[in-house]
């Protein structure tokens, strides 16, 4: 369907003649694959590291050391997620895909060899460098993959998939190595190997492009060279002078929720132009992406507890095997890359006999396993040893239903951004959806301060115990009087499993109203499964 100010593609069963094929897929797509499978080693090394080394080193000794590397990693977070939202426009109207990306992939690059740099002001701007990087290079890698894709093909959620799992490669390989590179040079060493890594992501990328595996897509709006040298190298230098401005708001991070509060309203506003500005089956889409992109707020805000009090969960609290607590960031992602393919086959076959299930009721099948998982987390606690730690079984355990409960949302929600969204606001709807990731790192970082709480001392026996503690002490099987008289290690093995209780239970909450909701969603996708 031509789109307004859009020229229409012309259909086609598979891919044209500019667009080369490989294993049924475009060639492309395995471009973009081995990119972002190098870029995704860069950030996860780095994000495997960043909570230990501010801990270990930044702010060590400091009495409120922990929560302040929580709120910074927080920060850290939702501005790395905030800035796609601003990237995914200025490549829908000005850059293009390709020269997003290349702009990005240089900043990043940038910032993970800063981040070597052993001084605390190299930090803050290194980790600046990388957020303004990751808004021009995430959003429009992923839309990227879109673009190669036809409205309808049977192929799209498979060649996400596929995707995904490029970037889990590089996710599940770049912790263990830098998690080994920092335990036995030091952490800079594991922050430069990162760096390594996206260049070599930034040089695949450039390679896809002089080879011509990308056809005709990913060019500016309007056609290749219809941008001005002058707009061009304007967005440049302003993409490098926003860097002082991140850098004070890691810096100064109680500043960032108002940013992403101003987001939010910019985006709800324009969500509801582009609604008027369509027709009404469009908009009807337009407002599934809405509710898909809270739900997975939602999912990421919980999910996220994974790059800081889980990482120091396995540090203090769990007996660790052939593995350092940075390395169990690679759980997640080894999962992955098992199951990615057997869930991108399942959901062929399932298609085939026309019983796939809708995209929301796979949202919600997938946050009620979020929400098993941190279950048994908190279980754990029953199991634990004199030296108040639990057997890493209960960890991979609960890694491995957070992964089931990913791959029921993660690419297939990426694949439906682009496939509900009209095709001039794609890159929009795609900031649109990581800026949701940057509120839920937002959300984390309050829940991981959560785990850092006091003893609980001085518990009446006779105060009358809240719904909420009556389920805490149902998976735990601990009253807060018997808590209160625990040795250190014990309590803090107590408010994890406190906490992720409570982050369990309120995720099959969001699971059930992601159920009751689907119907709705349903009907308004007009046939997009």
């Amino acid at each position: 369907m031509a789109t307004e100010g859009i020229p229409a593609k012309p259909q086609k069963d598979a891919f044209d003649g500019d667009m080369q094929e490989m294993f049924g897929h475009p060639k492309g797509l395995f471009y973009l694959f081995f990119a972002e499978m190098w870029e995704r080693f860069s950030f996860y090394g780095m994000r495997a590291l960043l909570v230990l080394y501010m801990t270990d080193v930044l702010f060590n000794g400091l009495p409120n050391g922990e929560e302040l590397s929580f709120v910074v990693y927080a920060a850290y977070g939702a501005l790395v997620y905030a800035t796609p939202f601003v990237g995914g426009m200025i490549a829908d109207k000005l850059l293009g895909y390709r020269k997003a990306i290349m702009l990005g992939g240089a900043l990043m690059s940038l910032g993970h060899f800063v981040l070597a740099i052993e001084s605390e002001y190299a930090f803050y701007i290194a980790l600046a460098l990388i957020i303004v990087g990751n808004g021009f290079f995430k959003p429009n890698i992923s839309s990227f993959v879109g673009s190669l894709y036809q409205e309808g093909d049977p192929r799209r959620d498979g060649g996400f998939t596929i995707f995904y799992m490029g970037i889990n490669l590089g996710a599940a390989i770049a912790p263990i190595f830098c998690g080994w590179l920092a335990v036995e040079y030091g952490y800079h060493w594991g922050f430069g190997a990162a760096g390594v890594g996206m260049l070599a992501g930034l040089i695949f990328f450039w390679d896809g492009m002089r080879k011509g595996v990308f056809g005709n897509e990913g060019h500016p709006p309007n056609g290749k060279g219809t941008v001005s040298k002058m707009i061009e190298s304007v967005v440049y230098i302003l993409a490098f002078m926003s860097v002082p401005l991140f850098t004070f708001l890691v810096w100064e991070n109680e500043y960032v929720s108002w940013i992403l509060y101003g987001a939010l309203a910019v985006s709800i506003a324009y969500i509801a132009y582009i609604m008027i500005s369509v027709s009404t089956q469009e908009a009807q889409r337009v407002f599934v992406v809405a509710l898909l992109t809270f739900f997975i707020t939602v999912f990421w805000s919980f999910f996220e507890q994974s790059g800081s009090s889980l990482t120091l969960f396995a540090k203090y609290s769990v007996d660790l095997v052939l593995m350092n607590a940075a390395q169990t960031n690679s759980i997640n992602a080894i999962f992955i890359i098992i199951f990615a393919i057997p869930f991108s086959i399942m959901w062929v076959t399932l298609s085939k006999r026309k019983i796939n299930p809708y995209t929301p009721i796979k949202f919600a099948l997938g946050i009620a396993q979020l929400g098993l998982g941190f279950l048994i987390f908190a279980l754990s606690i029953r199991f634990v040893n004199e030296s108040a730690q639990v057997p890493m079984i209960f960890l991979v355990l609960g890694y491995l239903l957070m992964t089931t409960g990913e791959l029921f949302i993660s690419p297939v929600g990426l694949s439906k951004v682009t496939e509900l969204t009209p095709k001039q606001f794609v890159g929009f709807m795609m900031g649109v959806w990581f800026l949701s990731s940057a509120f839920a790192h937002h959300i984390a970082g309050i829940i991981a301060t959560l785990t850092t709480g006091g003893k609980t001392e001085g518990v009446q026996a006779s105060t009358e115990p809240s719904f909420i503690d009556a389920l805490v002490e149902m998976i735990t099987g601990v009253t807060p009087e018997h808590a209160s008289t625990f040795s250190e290690g014990m309590e803090k093995l107590y408010t994890y499993s406190t906490v992720f209780s409570q982050v369990g239970f309120a995720a099959i909450g969001f699971a059930i109203l992601a159920l009751i909701l689907s119907p709705l969603m349903i009907k308004w996708s007009h046939g997009i499964r």
